[in-house]
C-alpha cells in the first residue's frame, strides 16, 4: 500500500504538473480546501520563482458534482473548475471535512471518490474528509485521524481503522490523513515535502508565513 515519494516525484521530472484535485460539496469548510489549494499553488510559485524547477509542479482544481456554485461553511459560495463529469484523472486527491451529511449519503458523490482515489497516486483527507475514505473502505486496516471532536464517532463507526489523536497528520503511504481544518496545511506542506524536499516545502511555508516545522509521519 506504501507509496515511495518517487511515484508522484516522477511525474514532475516527466515534465508534466502533478495533478491534485479537491473535491468539494455543500457546507465544506473553508479552510480545508482553501488551505491546501493554497499550499500546492505556492509551491508551485515559489519552485518557479527560486529556479528549482523548469517546470510547474502543482495544477490544482476543484470538483463538484455539478458545474455550479457551492455554499461552503458560513455562506461562502465557490465555482468548481470542474464537475464529476469533466474532472481529469487526479495523481492527488484530497477529500477536505466540514458537515459531511451531503456527500456521505450521496451515491454519485462516493462513487466519484472511489474511482478517483482507485485513479490517483496519492489520496488526502482533511478533518472530517476521513469519514468519506473510511465509509469507501480506504482506511481499512490503516491508522488515520481526524479532527479531535468527532475521534470518538470515527472509532464508533469504523472499528476497521486505527483511529489514532493528538497528530496533527497520518502518513500511510497512499492514502494520509490529517486532523482539523488547519491541520491540512501543514498535511499538504509535508506533501510538498515528500515530492519536491523538505527545502521547497519550507521555502513555501515562509512565503505564507506559516509557521512550519517539518516532522515524520
Amino acid at each position: 500500500m506504501h507509496v515511495r515519494p518517487e511515484a508522484l516525484t516522477a511525474i514532475v521530472a516527466s515534465g508534466r504538473p502533478i495533478e491534485v484535485g479537491i473535491l468539494l460539496f455543500p457546507d465544506v469548510e473553508i479552510l480545508d480546501f482553501a488551505g491546501p489549494f493554497e499550499v500546492f499553488s505556492g509551491a508551485s510559485r515559489v519552485a518557479r520563482r527560486n529556479g528549482a524547477l523548469a517546470t510547474v509542479p502543482f495544477r490544482v482544481s476543484t470538483v463538484a458534482a455539478q458545474r455550479e456554485t457551492v455554499v461552503a461553511r458560513h455562506g461562502l459560495r465557490v465555482e468548481p473548475d470542474h464537475d464529476f463529469a469533466d474532472a481529469p484523472a487526479f495523481d492527488l486527491l484530497i477529500v477536505p471535512g466540514g458537515v459531511m451529511t451531503q456527500p456521505l449519503a450521496d451515491p454519485a458523490t462516493l462513487d466519484w471518490v472511489a474511482a478517483a482515489a482507485r485513479a490517483a497516486t496519492l489520496t488526502a483527507s482533511v478533518c472530517t474528509g476521513a469519514f468519506v475514505l473510511a465509509r469507501l473502505g480506504l482506511l481499512d486496516g490503516l491508522e488515520a485521524t481526524t479532527h479531535w471532536e468527532d475521534i470518538p464517532d470515527l472509532r464508533a463507526a469504523f472499528p476497521d481503522v486505527r483511529v489514532v489523536e493528538d497528530v496533527p497528520f497520518v502518513d500511510e503511504g497512499q492514502i494520509v490523513t490529517s486532523a482539523g481544518i488547519s491541520a491540512g496545511i501543514g498535511m499538504s506542506l509535508h506533501l510538498v515535502g515528500r515530492v519536491l524536499g523538505t527545502e521547497l516545502a519550507s521555502a513555501t511555508a515562509r512565503q505564507m508565513q506559516y509557521d512550519w516545522t517539518p516532522r515524520a509521519a
